[in-house]
């Protein structure tokens, strides 16, 4: 979202942050970028003024939830602005998957999961979605039949690396990164603790773990072992500084979506990563992995120790990751290609919109429950 806000300011764009949710001691300085920014209340009518005093050319909504909110309004107000949805990636393609994991059956109905309609649903009434994985673009095209025309492919766009990443001597011990209130990072923490790490210990019995990431609760910070070499270290002030004292990253990821941030910074610092076909996924790696994918655990285990150990081995994993990022990661490119595309999308919206029958379909007065939804919570609200 940063790199997204960045590209449109450095089109000269005047960009404005909305957001109704509470202020965090590690919130980013959007003024630094040229970003205002504005708070706002949900389920309130006072959006409509704010967004109409504002009359913006393009309305970018991060995730499906806020455009449910907040779409209708902004399509009444603002009935010429572009509508844009910004997925970072499918939620409900990560909670299917969930889902399924949870199943012996392994397998779960997605036709009829309530979260599948909605974010569908979502993509379908605005004018245009940007997708980050290539996989998940293909899924929306060919399963759900959306309009390729209403889709952007927009790889994950990443801050510059300044950082000169140490060389194996200077390494030590192995790495998780994650946001703990993410599931798929809580859940991968634990096939980590319960299974991945006790057989790399059971190879390496001194071998050192080192677990960093945002919102660390008490099951969480309950892992913490220092007699086993796990330990839970919590938050940190730059992720890549911290990843790249260590040798390996492990991410043994049994579901998610979109593209997974901790190994793209994994080779940002040239660290090689022990991950699953599930951690692998949406990153063209063509088979040059800067590490090993698995999702076998003894694999998995085998292969971490190799590489913490083994520096030749080390360096050739560790060198294949800068041909990944210039292969599908040049943000200064992709940011580019996405203003262009929002230039000439707003200028030809009228013709873009004509050829979306679904989307006309759904902004039908009989399939607008969000809207009549939040409008009944705000006319509760004033009789509390």
């Amino acid at each position: 979202m940063y790199n997204l806000l960045g590209a449109l300011t450095d089109k000269g764009w005047n960009t404005i942050f909305l957001s109704a949710a509470s202020d965090s001691a590690h919130k980013a300085d959007l003024q630094q970028i040229n970003v205002e920014s504005q708070s706002i209340a949900l389920n309130c009518s006072s959006f409509d003024t704010l967004i109409e005093s504002i009359d913006p050319h393009i309305v970018i909504f991060d995730r499906f939830m806020i455009e449910e909110q907040f779409s209708w309004r902004v399509k009444k107000a603002c009935p010429n602005a572009l509508r844009v949805l910004n997925t970072e990636d499918l939620h409900s393609l990560r909670h299917t998957r969930q889902q399924a994991l949870k199943k012996s059956s392994g397998s779960h109905s997605e036709a009829t999961d309530p979260m599948v309609l909605r974010e569908v649903a979502a993509i379908l009434r605005c004018d245009l979605t940007l997708i980050i994985s290539k996989p998940e673009f293909d899924l929306l095209v060919t399963r759900y039949g959306v309009s390729a025309q209403q889709l952007l492919y927009l790889p994950l766009l990443i801050s510059t690396c300044d950082l000169q990443p140490p060389p194996f001597s200077e390494r030590h011990g192995f790495v998780f990164i994650g946001n703990f209130r993410h599931a798929p990072n809580w859940d991968a923490l634990l096939q980590l603790k319960e299974q991945l790490w006790p057989a790399i210990r059971a190879k390496m019995p001194g071998a050192q773990l080192s677990v960093y990431g945002a919102y660390p609760a008490k099951k969480v910070t309950n892992l913490h072992n220092p007699a086993q070499g796990f330990m839970v270290e919590g938050w940190v002030d730059n992720a890549r500084t911290a990843v790249s004292k260590h040798r390996v990253m492990l991410a043994p990821i049994r579901f998610g979506a979109g593209v997974k941030g901790k190994l793209v910074t994994a080779m940002q610092c040239a660290t090689p990563s022990v991950t699953t076909e599930s951690g692998a996924e949406g990153i063209d790696h063509t088979n040059h992995w800067p590490g090993v994918i698995s999702n076998e655990i003894k694999t998995m285990a085998d292969a971490a120790v190799l590489l913490h150990d083994d520096a030749q081995l080390w360096q050739a994993a560790s060198d294949k990751s800068s041909a990944v990022l210039r292969r599908q990661f040049d943000t200064p490119d992709h940011q580019y290609q996405l203003t262009l595309h929002l230039e000439n999308l707003v200028t030809q919206l009228s013709a873009h919109r004509s050829t979306l029958i679904m989307q006309q379909l759904l902004w039908h007065e009989t399939l607008r429950s969000t809207q009549y939804m939040s409008q009944w919570i705000e006319a509760k609200n004033r009789q509390i």
